[in-house]
């Protein structure tokens, strides 16, 4: 098969893997604070990473050049996780993947300062757009807003850091290595209030912890496959299939159907992020797809 079809493929299929993390995320935090739910996605997905790590060249890639930006980045996910984790409680799974495609937005805005990037007319007004889109979402002043979803925003904001500081330390250090240091810190960090909110999880709840570890590690390791196989332009635009697969879940496991209000405003800021992308590919800037907040 042609590696850029299989990249493409992978690509979407990490989104579906992606889908079924927040769904049983969704499930487990009806019963165990979102604290106990992050702890056991990170535990077991440094479990893997380190697997993984030991596989590819052993201890000699715990060496990394940016140690501290290397722990920021797990710190960043770990919250933008929790965060995640928080709103998903509230709303709609549909709600908080059309919020989270406001990454690539945050990268846009983040990359003037952060990384010295120009950004033209053309991506603003993409960017004001898609924010936009955010505020048919959210609807403020009216009853249908929750404030959970103002976590969203802090979620994809903290996504959007993430991505900016992974920008940073992918030109020198391996993947594996920094796979390893965003699940070894991110457990690390997600243990801290633990004592404060411990709840031991009974039956199920271990099988749905497991396996939120496992597709949050699956689902990284087939993002970074894809990016192997085929440019970040070709990858782009099936980054949004998440939502097809979020509005499906949330209406087979959770009775959810969202409204037109919530389908317009997924519609703009997923145009608004394609715009984006299709001129961050015409300049050259074009890296890496936005990795998701989980």
């Amino acid at each position: 098969m042609n590696p850029r079809v299989t990249g493409i493929l992978l690509m979407t299929a990490s989104m579906a893997v992606f889908t079924s993390l927040d769904t049983a995320a969704k499930f487990v935090t009806q019963d165990l604070p979102p604290a106990v739910a992050v702890f056991g996605r990170y535990a077991v997905a440094f479990l893997i990473s380190l697997a993984v790590m030991l596989r590819a060249g052993g201890a000699s890639l715990l060496i990394t050049h940016h140690p501290f930006l290397q722990a920021f980045r797990g710190v960043l996910l770990m919250v933008s996780t929790i965060l995640n984790f928080m709103a998903m409680m509230h709303l709609q799974l549909a709600q908080t993947s059309a919020i989270f495609f406001t990454i690539p937005l945050w990268v846009c805005v983040l990359s003037v300062p952060l990384l010295g990037e120009h950004v033209g007319w053309r991506r603003w007004a993409a960017v004001a757009a898609g924010f936009l889109g955010v505020l048919v979402i959210m609807r403020p002043g009216t009853d249908s807003f929750h404030w959970a979803m103002l976590m969203s925003i802090a979620s994809s904001f903290c996504g959007a850091v993430y991505n900016i500081v992974t920008r940073k330390v992918g030109g020198r250090d391996r993947t594996e290595t920094s796979l390893f240091y965003v699940s070894f810190v991110g457990a690390l960090a997600a243990a801290a209030p633990l004592p404060v909110f411990w709840q031991t999880p009974v039956g199920i709840q271990w099988l749905l912890l497991i396996f939120m570890g496992v597709t949050g590690a699956v689902g990284h390791l087939m993002l970074i496959q894809a990016h192997r196989l085929a440019p970040a332009s070709a990858l782009a635009p099936f980054l949004y299939t998440q939502i097809v697969w979020m509005i499906a879940a949330g209406f087979i496991f959770f009775g959810d159907v969202p409204d037109i209000w919530t389908l317009a405003g997924a519609a703009i800021v997923v145009v608004s992020g394609l715009v984006v992308f299709a001129s961050e590919a015409s300049a050259g800037r074009m890296r890496e797809v936005p990795a998701p907040a989980d």
